[in-house]
């Protein structure tokens, strides 16, 4: 047995815990850039922690996914104030770019120079400044993951910057940050979350210290996802989602994932639909592709097992079979009207495109079993 795993250098977990922000970040520098979410008006208790901390601030909005002249400009405005760390509040968007832009502020050239499929991939040389991150959903856990996702809008796709670098010094997830989210963004954040979970638990790299994380995770994501909809300012629901998204991405950083995110990125840099409502819609049917094809070409896989454990954390029942799990998944994306992939423009004609560039995805690697085009397209067809 050989495993790996690394994560943010801190965590600091708990309701409330923003309020401990100031003295934090008083220990990484004087003069932080913030970047934030569409509205900088969300964060301006953290402005006001750290500016009784002595922190000053320079505040960058990244209005939606960050794209590589988000990150390029973020960046110029960062050593144009000379900042020495770098914060990340908000959604997976505003804590990867973040990300990029403290990795990229130290080392030389352009951003292209050091990201995959389409730029140079070259390793960042030097340590990227240091990063505070402090989520605002409950679903990407992109607080302790060692890359940033960014859109080339000219390529039509997504790509990471990826670095052991890139992992945050300090991960301060305070629940109560969740609780002014609307239902739709809950239940789309929350899918992604258990989605990441689901994915490392049965990847081709797990490994012991993530699966106790992801069974967990998927624990108390099955028991309060619904609950956070229905009831926001439901404390334990909302603590509970915030705990599964921050051990969904320790699993993911450490364990991979597959088929669900070798088609998101694709499906995610050629139309305007959220990462979390396309996960949604794939997960049913690649849990029920990835199992049909493990009883046909790998009946003796302890993976099938793995899937009957999914079933049972999801269903409560100590009998729940795998069929069961993709049964409960499906009803409970009716119950939070999770749309189908049609429903933000793609077609019968874009399958096969898509179906060629996931085969090709980073994430398809740690899928439990390869496969086959024919697999893959039927998964997508089933989620149009």
């Amino acid at each position: 047995m050989r495993f790996e795993f690394a994560t943010a250098s801190r965590i600091v977990f708990g309701p409330g815990t923003l309020a401990e922000v100031g003295p934090l970040a008083r220990g990484f520098g004087r003069h932080a850039l913030v970047v934030t979410g569409r509205d900088p008006r969300r964060a301006t208790t953290l402005l006001a922690h750290l500016g009784k901390a002595g922190v000053a601030t320079t505040t960058f909005a990244v209005a939606g996914e960050p794209s590589l002249a988000d990150v390029t400009r973020g960046t110029g405005m960062a050593r144009a104030a000379q900042c020495d760390f770098v914060i990340g509040f908000g959604g997976g968007s505003a804590i990867d770019a973040a990300k990029a832009i403290a990795g990229l502020i130290p080392n030389p050239g352009e951003l292209l120079d050091y990201l995959e499929v389409i730029g140079r991939a070259l390793p960042l040389a030097q340590p990227a400044l240091p990063v505070i991150a402090i989520p605002t959903t409950a679903g990407t856990g992109a607080e302790v993951t060692r890359n940033a996702v960014l859109s080339s809008p000219a390529h039509r796709v997504k790509v990471s910057l990826r670095s052991v670098h890139l992992l945050p010094r300090l991960a301060l997830v305070d629940p109560e940050l969740t609780y002014d989210l609307s239902s739709e963004l809950t239940a789309s954040t929350g899918l992604d979350a258990l989605t990441q979970l689901i994915e490392p638990y049965v990847s081709s790299r797990a490994q012991p210290l993530t699966d106790a994380l992801c069974i967990e995770g998927i624990r108390r994501a099955a028991g309060s996802l619904r609950t956070a909809v229905e009831q926001p300012r439901d404390a334990a629901a909302r603590e509970n989602m915030a705990a599964a998204s921050l051990f969904g991405g320790l699993a993911l950083a450490n364990s991979g994932l597959g088929a669900v995110h070798g088609f998101a990125a694709p499906i995610g840099g050629r139309f305007d639909a959220p990462h979390g409502a396309v996960c949604a819609a794939l997960l049913p049917g690649v849990i029920e592709a990835n199992v049909r094809a493990l009883r046909s070409r790998a009946a003796g896989s302890p993976l099938l097992a793995r899937f009957e454990e999914i079933a049972r954390l999801l269903t409560g029942r100590p009998h729940a079979t795998s069929d069961d799990a993709v049964h409960w998944l499906r009803e409970l994306l009716q119950v939070l009207q999770i749309k189908p992939l049609a429903a933000y423009g793609l077609t019968a004609a874009d399958v096969p495109a898509l179906v060629a560039a996931a085969a090709q995805a980073s994430s398809m690697k740690a899928n439990p079993i390869p496969l086959t085009a024919e697999e893959l397209t039927q998964i997508l067809q089933d989620a149009l």
